[in-house]
């Protein structure tokens, strides 16, 4: 696959005819090509942007969503083959990007599509004297920035609300999982989208990022990505004042009560610990559990742990793929090495795995479980993004709260129990933007998402993307 950036509705080559190469995380060897785009490329998609600005904005909210949903019904024609390259891409099993990532793309797009015929304007009566009512219009060209573990479902994400509240957008997937993104302007091009509406920019943080958020044309920025870029994302967006939503990292606590429903909660913890090889941002990775049956949960997840298949994304049976890339593989064993020197007991996994055959050069850790830390040491403290969580137990709510709070994160918490007044009190006293009551990874479209703390600054989701993506304005009208 030879991908190309997509500016102004044509596929053309980087200016400076550079490309990275493109790795299968399974195998370790290229398989393609990644414009390594510059300042030039990202000038030309701004500047196209900027040009269609004025007719799109204008569209009226039906036309936009035919569009829209044009996409939408394209993408799910095209499942198969966007589920094998994001499968191939990423290194996750295919059945998950085939019944997970893909079809939320494609929902994403028809949400969107549909919200804004259903949007109202917000009318304040002041009696004889008058009355105001709020307008919100698109505000231009929008930055959208995405990462690579969820590549085409958080790509859609943000470009879907940006574009049916009117306004324009070049967008940058993740240097490391382009694929699906190109596949996209195909998708774009094949339903005849608007020419320069959405323009698809390929290249590193460097070299398309920085030049994309600090442009003088581009007022607002959406990025989903490390809390260290989200830090240097909102010192260029302060001191030009861009509108900005910045989705970063977490650290997740799940507190296991021991009045849960065991078998439900120790099959979604499973899947809360080491979904997508650990690499979702609301992973649960810190396990918290109730003294009473901190020993019996353990005995079980470690037993259930080992029993996770490890194989080639594409195999049906695989449970575990690749970890994206060699870099972040070898980060998270520096982890897994950290935790041993703060004296952390590695109960299973913690090792590299060799798959042999035409995987034997692939990006595989073995799911790991690790006991005997304190809650203030760096494991417990740093975003490890990778199929590693930490177990410990507590004795009462209130350490519970204490412990699930004492992180520098707020993206997301779980909660187990079947007691109904302790599950809205711990809830109402954790400290992240989404709690999940006895389940985990539930969502609805319709509703905010988001982090406290260092996971970023304000929400999407629903209609507070589409207010994040407009302006607002408040007209008076006098009657006196």
């Amino acid at each position: 696959m030879q991908i190309q950036n997509y500016i102004d509705g044509i596929f053309v080559k980087p200016k400076n005819e550079r490309y990275l190469k493109n790795i299968d995380p399974s195998t370790g060897k290229a398989y393609g090509g990644i414009p390594d785009s510059s300042q030039e490329d990202v000038n030309n998609a701004i500047k196209a942007a900027k040009k269609a600005f004025p007719v799109w904005s204008n569209l009226t909210a039906s036309e936009r969503s035919t569009h829209l949903g044009r996409v939408a019904s394209r993408i799910e024609e095209r499942i198969d083959e966007l589920a094998s390259a994001e499968s191939l891409d990423n290194g996750k099993p295919l059945k998950l990007a085939r019944a997970v990532d893909i079809p939320r793309a494609a929902d994403n797009f028809r949400f969107y599509a549909s919200a804004i015929l259903h949007e109202n304007s917000e009318i304040h009566d002041m009696g004889i004297n008058g009355f105001n009512y709020t307008t919100r219009r698109p505000i231009g060209v929008v930055a959208c920035i995405s990462p690579w573990n969820l590549p085409l479902y958080l790509f859609t994400w943000k470009i879907a609300p940006a574009l049916a509240a009117g306004n324009t957008v070049v967008a940058k997937p993740s240097e490391i999982t382009p694929a699906t993104a190109y596949i996209l302007s195909q998708i774009l091009d094949e339903v005849n989208f608007p020419k320069g509406v959405l323009n698809i920019i390929h290249g590193t943080g460097l070299g398309v990022g920085e030049p994309l958020i600090s442009h003088p044309e581009v007022p607002v920025i959406s990025f989903t990505g490390g809390t260290k870029t989200g830090e240097r994302i909102n010192k260029i967006a302060a001191s030009s004042f861009k509108k900005i939503s910045l989705e970063l990292g977490g650290k997740n606590p799940n507190i296991i009560f021991s009045d849960c429903d065991f078998d439900q909660m120790l099959k979604t913890t499973l899947q809360s610990s080491f979904a997508n090889q650990g690499q979702i941002c609301l992973c649960g990775s810190r396990i918290l559990v109730e003294r009473s049956i901190y020993n019996r949960f353990l005995k079980f997840f470690i037993l259930k742990t080992k029993e996770l298949r490890i194989g080639p994304p594409s195999d049906i049976n695989t449970q575990i793929g690749a970890i994206v890339s060699s870099d972040h593989r070898d980060k998270i064993l520096s982890c897994i090495q950290l935790a041993k020197d703060e004296g952390g007991i590695i109960e299973c996994g913690g090792v590299s795995v060799n798959l042999g055959g035409e995987n034997s050069g692939g990006y595989f850790v073995a799911p790991t479980i690790i006991t005997g830390l304190d809650m203030n040491c760096r494991t417990n403290q740093e975003e490890i993004f990778g199929p590693v969580v930490t177990v410990m137990p507590f004795d009462s709510e209130n350490e519970a709260i204490d412990l699930a709070n004492n992180s520098q994160y707020g993206l997301a918490s779980t909660i187990w129990t079947n007691d109904l007044k302790k599950a809205h009190r711990v809830a109402n006293k954790i400290d992240t933007g989404i709690v999940w009551v006895n389940s985990w990874l539930v969502r609805d479209l319709r509703t905010p998402f988001g982090g406290a703390k260092n996971s970023g600054i304000g929400r999407e989701g629903g209609f507070e993307s589409l207010r994040f993506f407009t302006e607002p304005k408040n007209i008076y009208i006098d009657l006196k």
